[in-house]
């Protein structure tokens, strides 16, 4: 089995703008290289909104030079960009932005969730685009969950969703620019899976809720990562010592420069520089008004 190098823990949360109450379980600024081509995650775990009319979210901000992966698990978020991209999230689907050579987005909780309200739930994950790629046009892909491929597991134990990559031959709908894999899941308390990931990727298990034991021996909590080794092994072992929501991630590592700051990552300090030039020069256009 893939030997473990690091767990990782946040239990400390903080807002994104006035919707989006989230805890970093990752981020490039503190483990580079090692989780390339993934930069960032951040887990709104489960968290209830009053009904309201007020429009809660992150209003308009720009990136350049890389993807935001939002995965909805309860909650409905609406996105616009100026790229011409938007659409409403709701439970189960996935919102994949190329931010690219640069776009300008908004992200809110949709008229119909604020008018309800009730939980919310998501995750958001930053992926790197390799440099050939970083001034791409953007795009905008719009996942429903029904598209989404859904593994179950022997004896109801639970389920595996293929958003990007391959797991047991089932393909995922997300386009991307480096070879990933995206997958979400659950496991019931007292089953055991075994998992088969690339062995040239980075590979990162995220917990997300519950309680995991890890190849056997690594106790793992909710709101935790477990780093590998990439030594010629495959096989990851999971255990839930409770109902447990995980996520999967490996990649390919890009084997390039990181140089972000704030909403651009790019390779170099001079592109970080051009980056802001474009912006406020208006190179990354606007978001349109709807009338």
């Amino acid at each position: 089995m893939k030997k473990i190098t690091g767990v990782y823990r946040n239990q400390h949360m903080h807002w994104v703008g006035d919707g989006f109450p989230v805890k970093n379980l990752f981020s490039y600024d503190r483990l580079g290289q090692a989780i390339s081509p993934f930069l960032l995650l951040d887990y709104a775990a489960p968290y209830h909104f009053d009904p309201t009319t007020a429009q809660h979210g992150v209003g308009s901000h720009p990136h350049r030079g890389f993807e935001t992966v939002t995965i909805a698990y309860s909650g409905e978020v609406t996105h616009k960009d100026s790229a011409g991209g938007g659409g409403t999230i709701q439970t189960g689907d996935v919102q994949w932005m190329t931010a690219g050579a640069g776009l300008v987005h908004e992200e809110f909780h949709s008229p119909a969730f604020a008018a309800q309200g009730g939980l919310f739930e998501m995750v958001q994950l930053w992926v790197n685009l390799p440099a050939a790629n970083k001034m791409t046009a953007p795009k905008y892909q719009a996942i429903e969950s029904q598209n989404i491929p859904r593994i179950e597991f022997e004896d109801g134990a639970g389920h595996i969703r293929v958003i990007a990559g391959k797991f047991a031959e089932h393909a995922g709908p997300a386009s991307t620019f480096s070879p990933v894999n995206v997958w979400d899941g659950e496991l019931k308390a007292g089953h055991v899976e075994h998992i088969h990931v690339p062995v040239d990727h980075n590979t990162l298990v995220v917990v997300l809720a519950g309680e995991m034991l890890l190849n056997g021996t690594q106790k793992v909590l909710d709101h935790s990562i477990v780093m590998f080794v990439q030594d010629g092994e495959s096989t990851i072992q999971l255990e839930a010592a409770q109902d447990a929501k995980f996520l999967v991630l490996t990649g390919k590592p890009l084997n390039e420069p990181i140089q972000g700051h704030g909403p651009f990552v790019m390779n170099t300090r001079d592109e970080i520089i051009q980056a802001f030039h474009d912006f406020n020069n208006g190179k990354f256009g606007a978001i349109p008004v709807s009338t």
